[in-house]
């Protein structure tokens, strides 16, 4: 690398890569103005200054029924994705997520060029199952960009380099008090009612296994309560989360993203989540969005009895919230697998609306999972940006 010209070349194959990549290359530009960059990324990251080899979204497959079709199409692109990479001559090269892709190409870079750094931008779950996957890295990445504090020393113990640089969603701002006020009275919500947000999944099979106990646990909160219930859909499911929550025994004000600019959609959802009093969720990512803005939460998740009693053998942490992991303690109710029943849930919720001090305690969790986290230090990006191109540097004199 000379001064600071440097060469990178990037791969991100789905839309939260995208959003790291677009982070990391604007700090990337901000600390290195004469920054040369190539690979594959999505809108955001052309936004950013990249041109994309081919769509992004040729890669953003999940499923074997979405794989096995395209599996030569995904070999010829994996072929295109090397020879770039090599022709570019980078200082470093980043994958972000996807391991799938993004492990097979370090791999064939790292064959081709045994001096060139590689890094790879989210670790793997190592610490809840399939901890193997950790030692495969070796010899494909040289390091990894770790989003949780607890990482690295699952990467490090496997000889692998690591650095925490912190969770995207502890960086992102909280609404207003004033635009969360507007929106209950946008939505009828009136003095002393309670707003209670439900969130069904982002896969058909949560929406479809899930949807119902959801309503009928919220019906049954409902009663002899001031309560209203907003679904913010998810944009994979909007359409089936619509049908299900029509068919729920009391009224809900749903936000569909399918009506909205994918920017907006996002935003308004955001806003529904810090407006709300509690929420109902099924596990996933939405969990620490609700953490990050404050929402105290009841969690829900299940399978068909085959699957959930594999799972259970397979996951190495009792919880499936990330608060919970982080705090290696159930600060939030979940009601899981044989546990996740519509009386359950409706009891843990009750219990939970009834309950200012309960909630005040996971706020303050919260605030501490997300100081964690990173919240109030250096975006991630920035942090990421400051590894890259250390290893950008020592990967040529």
């Amino acid at each position: 690398m000379s001064g600071d010209r440097p060469r990178v070349f990037l791969l991100a194959g789905e839309a939260s890569g995208d959003r790291l990549g677009a982070d990391l290359l604007r700090a990337l530009r901000a600390r290195a103005p004469g920054l040369a960059v190539a690979g594959v990324g999505g809108a955001l990251m052309a936004a950013e200054g990249l041109e994309s080899l081919f769509p992004m979204e040729e890669l953003s497959l999940i499923g074997l029924a979405e794989v096995l079709p395209r599996l030569p199409a995904l070999r010829r692109r994996l072929a295109q994705a090397t020879e770039a990479a090599l022709a570019f001559d980078p200082d470093v090269v980043v994958t972000i997520d996807s391991p799938d892709f993004s492990l097979r190409l370090a791999r064939r870079i790292k064959a081709a060029r045994p001096d060139l750094p590689t890094v790879h931008y989210v670790a793997p779950t190592v610490w809840a199952w399939r901890p193997g996957r950790a030692r495969r890295m070796r010899g494909a990445v040289d390091h990894v960009l770790c989003l949780y504090p607890f990482e690295p020393r699952y990467m490090e113990a496997a000889g692998l380099g690591a650095s925490f640089v912190g969770h995207p969603i502890a960086a992102e701002p909280v609404p207003p008090e004033a635009a969360r006020a507007a929106l209950r009275r946008e939505l009828g919500i009136g003095p002393g009612e309670l707003l209670v947000a439900a969130l069904p999944g982002s896969r058909r099979s949560e929406v479809n296994r899930l949807a119902p106990r959801l309503g009928e646990a919220l019906g049954r909160v409902a009663r002899g309560r001031a309560l209203s219930v907003v679904v913010p859909a998810a944009p994979p499911v909007a359409a089936q989360v619509a049908e299900a929550v029509a068919r729920w025994p009391l009224p809900v004000r749903l936000i569909d993203p399918r009506a909205l600019p994918p920017a907006e959609a996002d935003a308004r959802k955001r806003l529904a989540l810090a407006a709300a009093d509690a929420a109902l969720a099924v596990s996933g990512t939405v969990t620490l969005e609700l953490a990050a803005l404050g929402t105290p939460m009841v969690v829900a998740y299940d399978l068909a009895r085959p699957s959930w009693w594999i799972l259970r053998r397979l996951v190495r942490t009792p919880w499936a919230s990330m608060v919970n992991i982080l705090h290696g303690a159930k600060v939030i109710p979940e009601r899981l697998g044989p546990a996740c029943t519509a009386g359950a849930l409706a009891e843990a919720l009750a219990a939970l609306l009834d309950d200012p001090a309960a909630r005040a305690r996971q706020r303050a969790a919260f605030d501490e999972a997300l100081a964690w986290l990173g919240r109030g230090g250096p975006a991630p990006g920035e942090r990421a940006a400051e590894v890259v191109l250390e290893l950008a540097g020592a990967g040529r004199p």
